[in-house]
């Protein structure tokens, strides 16, 4: 998945102790994107997203109390539990537990009460709190809840966009640049005095979209005189054309968010708009065509979604796999009924069909048939990429597929599409989708 692009000095405890040598903006990044996708196998629907199903799958127990600011989590003889208070805005409350809940992945969480914000003890609280607040907005705003990009339009439209979504900004913006194939930049700065007292602001963490130059960004102070520093109120904003670290005429695109407890100024979100895509990095690329016909030179490998009891291939993709190549076919049944039926689903079966291409069959499926909830499996299907990505790369090979999880699986292509960005487009690897071409309307006869 798309991190930020350079590690900070971590100093907060809890921090240090959960990361351990890792980066924590990824460890953090990880799990609670697991999360999602074991509540979306689940059949955690939306939006809008509950981050109740995400506090149901870990066993939490959620529940109101108006004696609370925001939200907080307590340890007791009964485990973790969660309280809000039920009276803020609800995109606030949700995101509040959401952020609670992120606290929940930290080791030490039960050695005292976590609060939304922080405690205000140590300096570095901001730490586990910029931490926290990613993993909330993977919660309120998950991978497949927006469809891909290929622009974005201004900050003030994705704003207006933001609140019918009824999320955070923070968190529709990261979810955007994830969706974009538009070379940008998501940042998230906070203010910090100077030796001399006055405000810079501090960037905290930055995610760059599939196809965005590495400008690194994190840590880094943004340069005097940017827009960034116009946002001096929550939901102001301001862009501009400006020189960053070396890299120049940067479209800038900022909006002022919730301050860090004890911070006299907000925090500032936005955009950093490249002129053009980065050397070498490749965008998803979607066509109208038959993926049994792949356009590209060199290595080819086609990927079919199948269920973890096919012998054959009966639907879709892969019954028109099986009639072009039956050998195949045949590989598959013997490979697949050799393996414990529980151990299926993340298998990935490769089958050289010609000199340059080769048919992937991806076990991500769980059963076949009418079902009242999807059959998809998005964790199993991460596994089946990750194997596609080192065959992949051991060949310098291009990777095509139909729009998986469209069909009888009963899965969502925006969630797909994210998985396939994620573990393999930002690893180099391109990727092409296809689908059919729309059919001519049939004649219209007169009378």
């Amino acid at each position: 998945m798309v991190q930020s692009v350079r590690t900070m000095h971590w100093t907060n405890r809890s921090v240090v102790r959960f990361a351990g040598e890792d980066d924590p903006v990824a460890l953090i990044e990880q799990k609670a994107q697991e999360l999602v996708l074991r509540a979306r196998d689940a059949g955690w629907e939306g939006p809008p997203f509950n981050p109740l199903a995400i506090a149901k799958l870990l066993n939490i127990a959620v529940e109101a109390n108006a004696d609370v600011i925001d939200a907080r989590t307590i340890s007791n003889e009964k485990g973790l539990r969660i309280q809000f208070n039920p009276t803020q805005p609800r995109e606030r409350v949700r995101f509040s537990i959401a952020h609670e809940i992120a606290h929940t992945l930290f080791p030490d969480v039960g050695d005292a009460p976590r609060h939304r914000g922080g405690d205000r003890s140590e300096p570095d609280d901001w730490q586990l709190e910029m931490l926290c607040n990613l993993a909330a907005a993977e919660f309120v705003m998950p991978i497949g809840s927006l469809p891909p990009r290929d622009h974005l339009p201004h900050i003030e439209e994705l704003i207006k966009e933001c609140r019918r979504f009824d999320v955070s900004v923070e968190a529709f913006l990261i979810r955007m640049t994830k969706v974009t194939n538009q070379p940008v930049t998501m940042f998230c700065a906070s203010p910090i005095r100077g030796q001399a007292g006055g405000v810079t602001y501090r960037i905290d963490y930055a995610i760059p979209s599939s196809t965005a130059p590495n400008l690194y960004l994190v840590a880094r102070e943004i340069p005097e005189g940017s827009a960034v520093y116009q946002c001096t109120a929550i939901g102001y904003s301001d862009h501009a054309i400006e020189d960053w670290f070396g890299y120049d005429g940067l479209t800038i695109e900022c909006v002022g968010i919730p301050r860090y407890p004890g911070s006299e100024y907000p925090r500032v979100a936005g955009l950093v708009r490249f002129r053009s895509v980065a050397t070498g990095r490749q965008a998803m690329k979607l066509v109208h065509g038959d993926v049994l016909d792949p356009r590209a030179m060199g290595e080819k490998i086609i990927c079919q979604l199948v269920n973890d009891q096919a012998r054959t291939w009966g639907g879709g993709v892969a019954r028109s796999t099986a009639r072009k190549y039956p050998k195949a076919q045949d590989s598959f049944s013997s490979w697949i009924t050799s393996i414990p039926r529980a151990a299926r689903l993340g298998a990935v079966h490769f089958e050289q069909v010609g000199r340059s291409t080769t048919i992937a069959s991806l076990v991500g499926q769980q059963g076949y048939g009418p079902s009242s909830a999807p059959r998809i499996r998005y964790v199993a299907l991460v596994e089946c990429f990750e194997k596609v990505l080192a065959h992949a790369l051991q060949r310098s090979g291009s990777v095509h597929m139909p729009r998986i999880g469209e069909g009888q699986s009963g899965g969502s292509w925006e969630t797909v599409a994210e998985i396939v960005r994620g573990v393999l487009v930002n690893n180099g690897v391109p990727v092409t989708v296809y689908e059919l071409a729309p059919r001519r309307a049939a004649a219209e006869l007169f009378a």
